[in-house]
């Protein structure tokens, strides 16, 4: 009995300890970039971290109800992003990569 209940105090200790990384923010993410024209349209012209760009388009995707209903991970281009993605329809995985294209 002593044995079990030695295992169980153990557990309770180490589960109320939260875990610190102590991670530092990748300094790439932070380097302003510029959006070229057709990005500016949806995320202004200035310089931004990629971080607050990635924001911004998902303020201006749920804004205009732009996500596939049924499927959630699917983003539908109107007029503006259709420059963007080159097509009706990407993933959001497939959207960064086609943001990328479009900042200096």
């Amino acid at each position: 009995m002593a044995k079990s209940a030695k295992k169980s105090s153990s557990k309770s200790s180490s589960a109320g300890k939260k875990k610190t990384s102590g991670r530092k923010p990748n300094a790439a993410f932070m380097a302003p970039v510029t959006p070229d024209s057709a990005l500016s349209q949806i995320v202004g012209a200035k310089p931004l971290p990629r971080t607050e760009l990635t924001k911004k388009l998902w303020v201006y995707i749920k804004k205009n109800n732009l996500q596939d209903p049924k499927n959630r991970r699917m983003i539908k281009a109107d007029e503006n992003l259709r420059p963007i993605f080159g097509k009706p329809q990407v993933n959001m995985f497939e959207m960064t990569k086609l943001v990328n294209k479009h900042v200096k």
